[in-house]
Order: C-alpha cells, then structure tokens, then sequence
C-alpha cells in the first residue's frame, strides 16, 4: 500500500497521530523537501529508512519510486506538506498508481490555512459578518482557470436547494458532485453523482455530512500540475527536455 500523509503546516507535532505512525513503520518515504520541515522526516523516519527528496524529481521519477515500493511489499509514504488536497499536485499521482493497479490511501493533514488562523487567533466564519472563505491563488507561471471547486459545510439536510443554487449561478446540471457523510468516521459514506441527480442519491442524508461540487471531482482529469513536469524548471530542478 502506498500512503499519501498530510505533514502538516511545520511543526513536527502539528502531523496527525495517523500521519506520524506511518512514517514510524515506513519503509519508504518520499517527501516534499522544498516545503516539508526536515525535522519530520529526522524525528519520526525509521534508521533504515530510503529517503527520497522529490524537490529535484519528475512525476515519472516518483511514481518509479513508490511503484518499486509497491513491488517490494514496503510500506511507502508520499509526504506532502499542509493538506495533499490543497494544491498537493496529487492527482497526477493517483491516476499513475490507478493505470497501475497499485492501491493507495491518503492520510489528511494539517493545512497552513488552519495553522494561520490559529496564529491570528480568529475564526474564519464570523456569524453576522461572512460565512464564506475563497481558497485560490495569483496567477503566474501556472495558469490559474475560473472553475472553481465547492465544499458546503452545515447543508446536507438541503442538498436539493445547494444543488439548485449552484445550477442557477452557473454550474452546469452535469457537473460532477458527491455527499461525504462522516469523513473518517468508521461509518464513512461516500456518494457520487452530478448536480441534478445528486440530490435523489442522497436523501437519507440530513446531517454530518459536506456537499462537493466540481470538476476536480471528475474522473478524467488531462492537465497535470506542472511542479514534477520534466519540462519545467524552478528552483530546486532544472527542465530535464533540452530544446
């Protein structure tokens, strides 16, 4: 099994409980090392631990790794920094390991949105003042589209109605969405649908759960991110295709 673990924000105890034992029992850990705090990796790696730091790999180059993991029968974690869902550059992952038919679970972590507003000692729904938070970014040399991906917290007993609101502000009926009804509870329950039949597959569902609505739900997605492209250069790796 290859896990894909949360690091968390920085702090080496700000990882889950979860995320800090798979690194214990790892045998394999490839990790973010432009982003991810160095201690984590001295702190909970085992001493025969293979360490692989992906700042200088491919997307080819990782998968190699955690491919040859899979085949060796080693436990392999995939270590991001904050959260793998927020701009983790994860997808691209999952979908080699699928073609592959190698099995993979994700270990959430601990987002620096949620460290910071920690640090400012706030919350960000305010009752009477904003009950919306926008996650983005600035565009630069990753293009940044218009889609924008939806989670609804505190609506599930109105699914119908978010749906419907959704539609009305743009979303087309077929887009992609899905009810997740005690994440991590061991009574999880994952629905799928579109926006128009969402509605109908979830109506036992009235509380306890998000509402997600997007194409990053989709299961065809044909534009990797461009961090692990050969083609691209940054800081820590120079393009590895000469023009």
């Amino acid at each position: 099994m290859i896990y894909f673990v949360g690091a968390g924000p920085g702090a080496v105890d700000l990882i889950t409980v979860r995320g800090a034992d798979l690194l214990r029992r790892a045998g394999i850990i490839v990790y973010a090392g432009s982003l991810v705090n160095p201690e984590l990796v001295r702190l909970y790696a085992g001493e025969n631990c293979e360490l692989h730091d992906s700042s200088a790999m491919t997307l080819s180059e990782i998968v190699a790794v955690l491919e040859d993991g899979y085949r060796r029968d080693i436990l392999t974690v995939r270590l991001h920094s904050g959260d793998p869902a927020l701009y983790g550059a994860v997808r691209e992952q999952f979908d080699a390991l699928t073609e592959r038919k190698i099995p993979f679970e994700v270990v959430p972590g601990v987002s620096s949105l949620f460290a910071a507003s920690a640090a400012l000692k706030t919350e960000y729904m305010i009752p009477g003042h904003t009950q919306t938070l926008i996650i983005s970014r600035i565009e630069g040399r990753t293009p940044a589209p218009e889609n924008a991906s939806v989670a609804l917290f505190l609506s599930a007993g109105m699914t119908a109605r978010a749906c419907e609101e959704l539609v009305k502000r743009g979303y087309s009926p077929d887009t992609p969405a899905a009810v997740v009804y005690k994440a991590s509870w061991p009574e999880e329950k994952v629905i799928r649908g579109t926006l128009e039949t969402l509605p109908e597959l979830s109506q036992d569902i009235t509380k306890s759960a998000l509402i997600l609505a997007g194409e990053f739900l989709g299961q065809e997605i044909h534009e990797a991110s461009r961090l692990y492209d050969e083609h691209f250069s940054h800081e820590y790796r120079h393009s590895r295709v000469h023009e």
